[in-house]
Order: C-alpha cells, then structure tokens, then sequence
C-alpha cells in the first residue's frame, strides 16, 4: 500500500501556533493533578460518554462537594439533574459506585510499574464502563501523555487531514490500537505530539481548550 498522503494547511499550522501555549499550559494543568482528585477525575471521564463535557464536569463537582468517595451514596439524583442531566444516568450512577468500591485496587494501579499503555488496557478490562477512548481520555487527565484519545471529532479531523479515508470503526481493541497507530503517524509527520493536536482538534470544535 502506497503511504498516504497528509494535509495539514498553513492555517491549521497558524491557528496551531496560537493555541499552543494553551494548549502546553493545558497539558502542564493535567501533570499537576494531586494524587487525592485521580478518583473524581475517574468519575468525570465515566460521566462524559454521550453527556456534555460541562454536565459531566458540573455532576463531579458536586460528588465532591458532598464527599461521594468517602461516604458512596447513590449518585442518580445528581446525574440526573436537568440542571447537569447524564445520559443513562442509572447505569451511569452504578459504574461510578463500583468505580468507588474498587478504587483501592485502581490507585494500586496507578502507583504500579506497568508502562501507560499496560495501564489503559487494565482500565479498559477492570472498570465496568471504561471504553479505550475513555481509559486514554482518563490517563491524560491526571498527566499521562501521547495515547491516542480518539472521538467523533479527532476523527473527522482526522479524515480531513488525509489519515483515513473515512471515520474508521474504532469498536474493540485491535481497531482502536489501528487508528491510533494512524493518529501516531500524523502526529509524528506535523512534528507535533499527539495530545497537543488532540487538543487543537477539540478546540477547532467547541472553541475552547476542554479536558
């Protein structure tokens, strides 16, 4: 197979360059998360499939703000917030339930001496409602760098700078990994990580640098 062709514009390179201190500051913000907010970032990224960003982040607020991880209430009145609603916000409430019942063995590892991709596939086997997309979306979150967080919107980016030909099928592992190793290949050709352009994407979407 013939290599593929990229595009990455002169406007996507400018619009690039004036994001990227944000975009590094963004990044930096993750590497400082304390070890005492990987639990609630864990419930974040557990809220966020197929629910707003801002919802999920406004739901995990308030878990905090009354303590969920010491005292393991049922979440679903909060989820289900029209002020914050969750989609699926019953099942949802129980993953995030088993996530706090299981917590002691995730800390354990995240403290461990696995590599990160070792890390994101335990996630994935262990963490009932944890996707691949989610698991490298959760890494990243509290400062693990370059896995391929891959949605709707990186991919549609993706398409248009020539990586795919159309948005792939992402479902399990071995697609998931395939696309990435795709993403990897763009992301070596700009000359920029992956993160820092998974960023860029997103803020080309929604306006604004989201975690």
């Amino acid at each position: 197979m013939p290599p593929r062709t990229y595009h990455f514009t002169d406007r996507d390179r400018q619009r690039f360059a004036e994001l990227r201190p944000e975009i590094q500051v963004r990044l930096e913000d993750f590497q400082r998360v304390p070890t005492s907010q990987r639990f609630y970032e864990l419930c974040y990224c557990l809220c966020t499939p197929q629910s707003k960003a801002e919802n999920a982040n406004a739901v995990v607020n308030i878990l905090q703000e009354r303590d969920f991880e010491r005292l393991g209430f049922d979440p679903v009145a909060v989820l289900r917030d029209k002020a914050h609603y969750i989609r699926f916000h019953e099942t949802k409430a129980k993953r995030l339930l088993k996530a706090r019942d299981h917590w002691s063995a995730i800390a354990s590892m995240l403290d461990s001496a696995m590599d990160d991709e070792q890390k994101r596939e335990w996630l994935v086997e262990n963490v009932d409602g944890m996707s691949w997309k989610e698991a490298s979306h959760y890494l990243r979150n509290i400062g693990y760098r370059n896995l391929a967080i891959l949605d709707r919107h990186t991919l549609k980016h993706l398409v248009r700078c020539g990586v795919f030909d159309d948005v792939p099928n992402i479902a399990g592992k071995n697609r998931y990994l395939a696309a990435g190793e795709g993403f990897k290949s763009f992301a070596a050709w700009v000359g920029v990580p992956m993160d820092e352009l998974d960023l860029f994407f997103w803020a080309s979407e929604a306006g604004l640098i989201l975690k």
